[in-house]
């Protein structure tokens, strides 16, 4: 199947893997090479868990997640094979949140510090929360058969909707903890003093909000969209479909008008040629 703009698609594609990638670079770099590495013993090298699991795990993964169903070689396959990625790829970025939470806590309460007092980790525990919701919903209702297609076709705009706005949560929180971590670590020399760490991560900031830019037009591209699937009808014997699939009429009203036209036409042409049969009967007879 063609995608419309393959070439476009396929250079903000590599695009924004680069940036991704390069974003999880930077914050190992910035981590270990500024920040003194990773540990697991209740102290500041445990809290370093925080953005690498953050950034790697909620952003770069979901990130993937997200777009993983405009991948147009991927429009052969199976619907439900992609969902099971879709949510292998969520599930595994929020396994990755949750060892960077228990990291952040592990930290605060080991120095005495107070637990959820900025506006970072307010922002960020909505994040999360809104996340794992939104995992556990779309599990139960657009991976397994159990819900009907009706509540599906409700769900699925807001199930989007949401997921586009809990990534971008992600990103706002993500910023706003680099910068609340900078202001906390360099003091001599200060934050306001440009030190190449600041510089540094304040890139590395950048490249995450590229990140972010590329997916949501990636995403946003009706273009680019996954084709519906046509071809998999099981009719019932009152002429309903199965759950899960797709009639080629339904979708399109279109359709079934231009079948009702073409049966009428065909019902009139059939009179037509009963009229002339009669009318050549008659005068054969006369």
């Amino acid at each position: 199947m063609a995608m419309e703009g393959f070439r476009g698609f396929l250079g903000l594609l590599v695009s924004a893997l680069l940036v991704g990638f390069l974003s999880v670079i930077f914050t190992l770099i910035w981590i270990l090479h500024y920040r003194e590495g990773l540990g697991w013993d209740g102290g500041a090298l445990e809290f370093n868990w925080h953005p690498v699991l953050v950034v790697t795990g909620f952003i770069f993964i979901q990130g993937i997640a997200i777009i993983v169903y405009r991948l147009p070689w991927t429009w052969k396959c199976s619907k439900l094979l992609m969902k099971s990625i879709h949510a292998g790829l969520n599930t595994v970025a929020a396994i990755l949140v949750i060892i960077s939470l228990v990291a952040v806590f592990d930290y605060h309460n080991a120095r005495n510090i107070p637990n959820m007092y900025s506006l970072h980790s307010w922002v960020g525990l909505i994040a999360v929360i809104l996340y794992f919701l939104q995992l556990v919903l779309g599990f139960f209702i657009f991976l397994l058969p159990w819900a009907p297609p009706s509540l599906r076709a409700v769900l699925m705009p807001i199930h989007v909707y949401s997921g586009l706005l809990i990534f971008g949560t992600a990103i706002v929180a993500a910023l706003m903890g680099i910068t609340e971590k900078l202001f906390f670590a360099l003091t001599n020399p200060a934050y306001s003093s440009f030190p190449p760490e600041g510089v540094f991560t304040n890139t590395l900031g950048l490249l995450i909000l590229l990140f972010g830019a590329l997916i949501f037009w990636i995403v946003t591209r009706p273009q680019w969209k996954r084709p519906k699937e046509t071809n998999s009808t099981l009719l019932r014997p009152n002429g309903g479909t199965t759950e899960g699939v797709e009639s080629p009429m339904a979708d399109n009203p279109d359709n079934n008008m231009d079948k009702s036209d073409s049966e009428l036409n065909s019902e009139g042409a059939a009179r037509k040629r009963n009229l002339a049969l009669d009318e050549a009967g008659q005068r054969s007879t006369m």
